[in-house]
Order: structure tokens, then C-alpha cells, then sequence
């Protein structure tokens, strides 16, 4: 394995940590937690007064503390605007970004968020969820595009380079489980293409800009009519359909992807206008998203999410792959 970038931390040695950082807190917010999740970093539910928060817990070595504050600048503005996303809980102190120090050295980053309530919609739901997972997207873009950043603001990149080189981001696709290596040429191929096409579509501010970078169905929420989106913590720069992509994280090779990625375009379509040639890379940005996967799979093979995908995942990207290379087809689907 090339990257290292899942946390080396045990489960106990991340609930000290988060045990850590509640000090800081006011005694209202003193209470019992209990790990959600780990993936990218371990939240934490935590039960104080009556009411729930979550505790996100970064991992080492991906976010500096100056990034996951242009993170809260940025929910703070799109939450002006109507939309509900995450809100971070300040500290005694007045801090929403707490910095602990490692006893063996370096440093983790903590940030606690407000409780969003809502129901997580599956790919075994009405597929007209990713209507509304289209169309909220479009109200982020829409921000995006207009909002004046604030002096120092800084966020992950997300090019080609950044999330499929064996340097990128999440590590080197060839580490993903279960890739054969007489596959690698194909895999390889669909990289070079699809280097080839983005440099032409290239990044101008109507197709490239800050994006959530995961908004998939995992991350909205549908309370009472009203969608809100969470899990923030992958934003960057990149292009905007790169959320397209990120929609149907995992499950590209569903038999019913397609018809997920109409439905996302028609939710879409209903706030802003995807231009013809914008359209024409949606192939392009797919299969680059499932190779980005790959890598991601590779450095996070410990994980529930990457142990959950099963041992012919990496032979259905490699299927998709040749999809791109050989048709004119979404590379999506069975």
C-alpha cells in the first residue's frame, strides 16, 4: 500500500480523544458519547442536556485547521441562503475548531456540530430521490458561483492529477482489493483519455469551482418535505459535475445507475442549466470518479464501507473502464 491515510488511531484511543476535546466545552455540553462511524474520520454521537450532537474527529495528514475553517465559513453562508447543513458549536472559548495535541506528536482537529435530523434516503427508495439530491446540488452550485470568499480561504483541489495519480488524495488505485494486475493497462488507458478530454474542457469558472465532493445519498437528509445536506468535510474546488460523479459513489455497476443519473439531471435542471458540452463529460467525470474509488478502497480497506463492497467490485470498475474506452455509453450499470 502507497498512502496511509486511514486512522492508525484505535477505537479507544479516538474516544479519549474526543473525550479530550468535550472539555473545552460548556458544562451543558458534557455528556455520553458513542462512535457513529469511521470512514475518512470518526464521528462520534454524543448525548448531553436532552439533545444529540456529532462530533467529528479528523484524521491526520488530509486537513489543516485554516481548511476545515473556510469548511464552516462556507456552511455559514449557505445556511444564510435557507439551505440546512451542519452547524459547528463554538467553545468556552468561542472556537468551533479545536486542535489537540498528540502525546507522541502532531496534531488532530475537532469540530462539533449541532444534530440534523432527517431521514438518509437508499438506493432502494423512490429513484426520484436523486431528483432532489440533483436539485439541491444545483442550489449549492448556484452559491458557489456567486459567493465572495472570504481572505485566506483555503480547500482541497480536486483535478486529475489530485484524485487519480498514484499521488493522489486518497492513494494509488493499483492498492484497491482485489484488481487484478493484467487489468492495470485498462484501468491506465481510461486515465490517459480521460486526462486528454478534461484538458480540453479545462477549468473555467462556469464549469469549475468549490463543490461538495461527495454528495451522494448518504449525505442528504429528507425532514418534513425539506431536504438538507451534511458531511461537508470532502469540499473543494473541482468541477461541478464531478457531483454527478460523486451521486453514485460505489454503485456505478447498479443495473439501475442510469436511470439515477436521469433523475439527477432532471432535479438539476430544474434550478440551473447543464450546457451541451458540459453534458458530453458526464462520461468522462464517472468513470474518473469510480477509479478515484479505487484509491480510495486501496488506503481504506479496513473500513465497514470498503469491506461492504465485495470481491468483484474492482472487476466492475474494470468492466466500466472498457465501457469508456470501447463505446459511446455511459460507463454506468450492468
Amino acid at each position: 500500500m502507497t498512502a496511509t491515510q486511514y486512522d492508525d488511531l484505535d477505537t479507544a484511543a479516538l474516544l479519549n480523544l474526543a473525550q479530550r476535546t468535550l472539555t473545552r466545552y460548556p458544562a451543558s455540553l458534557q455528556g455520553e458519547l458513542s462512535l457513529l462511524c469511521r470512514s475518512e474520520n470518526a464521528t462520534f454521537l454524543l448525548k448531553a442536556g436532552g439533545k444529540r450532537y456529532a462530533l467529528r474527529l479528523h484524521r491526520g495528514n488530509y486537513h489543516q485547521r485554516a481548511d476545515i475553517e473556510s469548511e464552516l465559513h462556507w456552511l455559514d453562508a449557505l445556511r444564510e441562503t435557507g439551505i440546512v447543513v451542519p452547524q459547528a458549536v463554538p467553545d468556552k472559548e468561542g472556537q468551533t475548531v479545536q486542535t489537540l495535541q498528540l502525546e507522541g506528536g502532531g496534531v488532530r482537529h475537532a469540530v462539533l456540530f449541532e444534530w440534523i435530523e432527517g431521514e438518509m434516503p437508499t438506493t432502494d427508495v423512490d429513484p426520484r430521490a436523486f431528483q432532489q439530491l440533483g436539485h439541491i446540488t444545483a442550489r449549492l452550485h448556484q452559491h458557489s458561483k456567486t459567493w465572495q470568499k472570504p481572505a485566506g480561504f483555503q480547500r482541497i483541489i480536486w483535478d486529475h492529477p489530485s484524485m487519480v495519480s498514484p499521488q493522489s488524495h486518497w492513494g494509488d488505485w493499483r492498492d484497491a482489493p482485489n484488481l487484478r494486475l493484467e487489468d492495470r493497462p485498462v484501468v491506465e488507458e481510461a486515465i490517459v483519455r480521460i486526462g486528454q478530454e478534461l484538458l480540453r474542457f479545462g477549468q473555467d469558472a462556469s464549469r469549475y469551482g468549490l463543490i461538495h465532493a461527495d454528495l451522494r445519498l448518504t449525505n442528504l437528509l429528507l425532514h418534513k418535505g425539506e431536504t438538507r445536506v451534511i458531511d461537508f468535510d470532502d469540499c473543494g474546488m473541482g468541477w461541478y459535475l464531478h457531483d454527478l460523479a460523486a451521486a453514485i459513489s460505489f454503485v456505478e455497476h447498479h443495473p439501475r445507475a442510469a436511470e439515477w443519473v436521469d433523475h439527477w439531471i432532471k432535479g438539476y435542471e430544474q434550478v440551473a442549466h447543464i450546457s451541451d458540452v458540459e453534458m458530453a463529460m458526464v462520461p468522462t467525470l464517472l468513470i474518473q470518479r469510480r477509479i478515484q474509488l479505487l484509491a480510495w478502497v486501496g488506503s481504506h480497506a479496513d473500513t465497514e464501507m470498503a469491506q461492504s463492497l465485495g470481491p468483484r467490485w474492482a472487476d466492475h470498475s474494470v468492466r466500466l473502464c472498457r465501457r469508456y474506452l470501447e463505446t459511446s455509453e455511459l460507463p454506468v450499470g450492468a
